[in-house]
């Protein structure tokens, strides 16, 4: 892993995103601490979709319990 400066990413900006490109990843450093990982870009896998929201909450069942009952029974 190659490393620039914030003052050399500046100056040669084309150069580095070219070597980047082909696969080479830079630290670049601000007064030689590292601030930044600039590597090739990968695509995401595909994930699957999450299901639909309002779908789910409308397959839940029903519930006519008193909430409060339940909440003052556990905490007592």
């Amino acid at each position: 892993m190659k490393s620039a400066s914030v003052r050399d990413l500046h100056l040669n900006t084309s150069r580095i995103l070219k070597e980047v490109s082909e696969g080479e990843q830079f630290v670049i450093e601000k007064r030689g601490v590292p601030v930044a990982e600039l590597s090739p870009f990968r695509p995401l896998e595909k994930t699957q979709p999450l299901p639909d929201r309002e779908a789910f909450l409308e397959s839940l069942p029903v519930v006519r319990t008193n909430s409060g009952r339940i909440l003052e029974e556990d905490r007592s």
